[in-house]
């Protein structure tokens, strides 16, 4: 006899580097490909459209992006500056990759950005995790999905 089986929720917490201030939560959205701005998301939906890129077709708007950093040219920024007159810009920003386009993008953007982790977001953080970041105090928490399995 087969039943979905849901283990208990399970909390982690990483520290890491305020780049944008600002408490925000929601659903985490995770690559391990950078992202380029101009040409690789229509900042209409905030979907990404750069043809080889692993989240092709989804749309990051008001999730935690979770991803290395910034590739692509300075319209990077102007991009995701765009994704928030459009209201389709991400919740928060967790990326490994310090560069000034990122800083530029963060900050026009005005999600809580982070960076400088003391574990690496992409080791423990899975699209679908809920995802709560405090930048001003410098704390991820992220709370598993739920894992369904067989019994």
């Amino acid at each position: 006899m087969n039943a979905a089986v849901i283990t208990e929720q399970q909390t982690l917490v990483i520290r890491g580097r305020k780049v944008v201030g600002g408490v925000a939560e929601g659903e985490a959205l995770v690559t391990r490909d950078r992202i380029s701005g101009w040409g690789g998301i229509d900042p209409r939906t905030g979907t990404v459209i750069e043809t080889r890129h692993e989240l092709r077709g989804q749309s990051f708007a008001g999730k935690v992006l979770v991803f290395p950093g910034a590739k692509g040219s300075s319209g990077w920024s102007a991009m995701f500056h765009m994704t928030r007159l459009m209201n389709s810009a991400p919740a928060a920003f967790l990326f490994n990759e310090m560069t000034t386009k990122m800083a530029l993008g963060a900050v026009v953007t005005h999600a809580p950005a982070m960076t400088d982790f003391e574990r690496d977001p992409l080791e423990c953080i899975e699209t679908g995790d809920w995802v709560r970041v405090d930048a001003d105090s410098g704390v991820v928490e992220i709370t598993k999905k739920k894992q369904e399995g067989a019994a």
